[in-house]
């Protein structure tokens, strides 16, 4: 741990990997905004560095399960609304809304999914999840039965997916390339090369 820089989260068990490496930055930035926005406030309360770096570990445990943007995010909201240093339940519930925000509803999902047009790998989705979840499902499935029947069935595998999501679990899907076909020539075309390639050879002759 460096004693030298208040703005650093000190090593933890699993502080080797990518994924870790990247929330201790998050966490490092938003103490870092918190130090800009609160300054009387932040020195008052971190008057230690032992204390900042105490403190910033009970921090990375408790909003582990969120994304590094989530967080960074739901830190950026609270200094344009709040005037006070924020707790860390409020930084919780910021986060749980900034997730809730940024995600449709299991009923908007639903409609979402049902309505897509094949393929479905290749439309824009409002959230990787939604996709997920059609495919889990089973498209056939949801265009094949009632309303009453498949959205239950989609609605367990969304909030599922959801609740990945807010784990840190980066939801993704690949979108396979397009094979580019080639262009035949039409018989027009043929034929007008053709005779330009004659023209050109008649001139230069």
């Amino acid at each position: 741990m460096k004693n030298n820089s208040p703005t650093e989260v000190g090593p933890t068990a699993n502080a080797e990997s990518q994924t870790d490496t990247k929330k201790i930055d998050a966490i490092n930035q938003v103490f870092a905004l918190f130090k800009l926005n609160y300054h009387n406030q932040f020195f008052r309360a971190f008057s230690q560095s032992s204390d900042l770096n105490s403190i910033k570990r009970l921090w990375l445990d408790a909003l582990g399960h969120y994304s590094e943007e989530t967080i960074v995010r739901a830190a950026h909201a609270i200094v344009k609304t709040s005037e006070f240093l924020p707790t860390l339940k409020t930084m919780l519930s910021e986060c749980d809304r900034c997730m809730n925000n940024s995600l449709p509803d299991a009923r908007s999902a639903y409609a979402e999914a049902c309505c897509a047009v094949s393929p479905k790998v290749e439309q824009t989705w409002r959230h990787p999840a939604v996709y997920l979840a059609g495919k889990e499902v089973g498209w056939h499935f949801l265009q094949s039965n009632p309303e009453n029947v498949a959205y239950p069935v989609f609605k367990s595998a969304y909030d599922a997916l959801l609740e990945r999501s807010r784990r840190g679990e980066d939801l993704h899907y690949e979108i396979p390339e397009k094979l580019n076909a080639p262009v035949k020539e039409t018989a027009s075309e043929a034929t007008s090369k053709k005779y330009l390639s004659n023209l050109q050879r008649l001139l230069n002759d």
